[in-house]
């Protein structure tokens, strides 16, 4: 059996495992929270080197990619600093593949009334190919990078104001310390509503679950959340909000739709190449898989 660990900054509460088949192997889904604790992050993925198929990185990306220029973050690479033997992926590859399908599999699923609308995406440069998805379909823009990372109320309204941060800003963000970029550890738990102008304009709210949650307001009667990384209770909100569907961007699982990176960390694990994929080969697997986003009605 091969096995795929994602170690994740988040809460260990949203811990889970399971085993799943793909291309007719075993493969064990494990994912272990650190509750925000870098230095037990490290000696996680340290211990782990050499013990599993492939590992991914969860709750940070080690890359944020906008076009064919990838941006490091340092402080994220810092928590796999001794993994050598083991493939270490962050979901990056999946983001810019299997999301690129976002939008229009909403058209195709819930027809012609979100074959074009509003669509609010919380952090851009981290869900570029979400975003270039959207544009492609020709979806009214608001993308939420200064004010859900940077606590700046306002928003980018097309991909060349995207563009444009990641050139000025990008180079600077990516040397701040992980906790001022995204929450971790017990932060994940907390909902403070805010920007609630944003959310209430959208017809779609998409983009990381946590991001989604951390300022969503109680009513969000008639909306669309498409994300990934939900759990049982992640539904159960966005239920009692009123949201009408969910389209997750990965399969489900027992009740539960795990990260980009621990599902390319199981297609890595199973490919047996010893090293990340290319997103060409992402691309050839997912089709051979017929693995694509999914909604669920609420």
């Amino acid at each position: 059996m091969k096995r795929a660990v994602s170690v994740s900054l988040g809460s260990s509460e949203r811990d889970k495992a399971v085993e799943i088949t793909l291309f007719g192997e075993r493969v064990s889904l494990e994912r272990q929270g650190t509750d925000g604790n870098i230095a037990q992050a490290i000696a996680r993925f340290t211990s782990l080197d050499g013990q599993v198929d492939a590992l991914g990185v969860g709750g940070i990306d080690l890359w944020l990619q906008i076009g064919e220029k990838r941006f490091p973050l340092y402080d994220a690479q810092r928590l796999v600093k001794n993994v050598h033997r083991t493939p270490v992926v962050d979901g990056g590859g999946l983001k810019n593949t299997l999301e690129r399908q976002v939008a229009q599999i909403l058209a195709q699923e819930l027809g012609e009334r979100y074959a074009r609308g509003k669509v609010l995406i919380t952090v851009g440069v981290d869900r570029y190919g979400m975003a270039l998805s959207f544009a492609a379909q020709g979806y009214d823009l608001a993308l939420g990078d200064l004010f859900f990372a940077l606590g700046i109320p306002a928003a980018l309204r097309n991909m060349g104001q995207l563009h444009l941060l990641a050139r000025l800003l990008l180079p600077i963000v990516t040397r701040l310390p992980l906790k001022l970029l995204y929450p971790t550890g017990e932060k994940q738990h907390e909902i403070t509503p805010k920007f609630t102008r944003w959310y209430q304009w959208a017809d779609v709210i998409a983009g990381d679950c946590h991001y989604i949650r951390r300022y969503m307001p109680d009513n969000l009667t008639g909306k669309v959340i498409v994300t990934n990384t939900t759990t049982e209770k992640d539904m159960a909100l966005f239920r009692q909000r009123g949201v009408t569907h969910v389209l997750t961007t990965t399969p489900r699982f027992n009740g539960r739709s795990f990260g980009t990176n621990l599902m390319e960390a199981a297609l890595t694990a199973v490919a047996a190449k010893n090293r990340p994929l290319t997103h060409g080969e992402l691309e050839e697997m997912l089709t051979q898989l017929e693995m694509k986003p999914t909604v669920h009605k609420l």
